[in-house]
């Protein structure tokens, strides 16, 4: 009975340390080309609210990394920066593009999130993420106020808001006098 136990314990292990070795070549080989449509959905994203930008270049200043949007001759057209929220899922990720001659956002995207599909995952939706375009620096980003919320998904709405309010306020202090 005893020997039977010590079979299966190492026939386990082996399955185990097989399976394991499978799994990390798997994720070293699939790392780069994950890495590569994150980076492109990216630079997709700081076209997409930047309104004319056909360019960006990538900025950074006291620790915060901006991109500036650059229009056919290149000329600054915008600016937008990555802002990142806690969510009930997990870590949203987005970006936010700003007009800073008018003092309001241009445009929000969600480049990443883990909400619960059809509740939180809904901030992916354009009506939510379009009624962030147009807003004021000064608005206060608050949900059931001045940001329509997600029925079902109030603390992901409230995550992104919040994201986009805070995020906003750190890149004003560092890029708020410059363009």
């Amino acid at each position: 009975m005893r020997r039977e136990y010590i079979r299966m314990v190492v026939v386990l292990m082996i399955i185990s340390l097989f399976s394991g070795a499978v799994l990390a070549q798997t994720y070293k080989v699939t790392i780069p080309k994950i890495n590569e449509n994150a980076l492109r959905k990216q630079e997709a994203a700081i076209i997409k609210v930047i309104p004319g930008a056909k360019s960006f270049k990538e900025v950074s200043k006291d620790g915060v990394t901006a991109f500036e949007g650059l229009d056919e001759n290149g000329n600054k057209v915008g600016m937008a920066f990555i802002a990142k929220s806690g969510g009930f899922g997990g870590i949203i990720t987005m970006m936010v593009g700003v007009d800073m001659e008018e003092k309001k956002l241009a445009g929000m995207t969600v480049l990443s999130h883990l909400e619960t599909p059809g509740l939180g995952a809904r901030i992916q939706e354009d009506w939510f993420q379009e009624q962030f375009k147009g807003k004021s620096f000064d608005d206060g980003f608050v949900v059931k106020e001045d940001v329509d919320a997600i029925t079902g998904a109030t603390i992901s709405s409230t995550a992104v808001a919040k994201g986009v309010k805070d995020s906003l306020e750190k890149f004003l202090q560092v890029f708020g006098g410059e363009y």
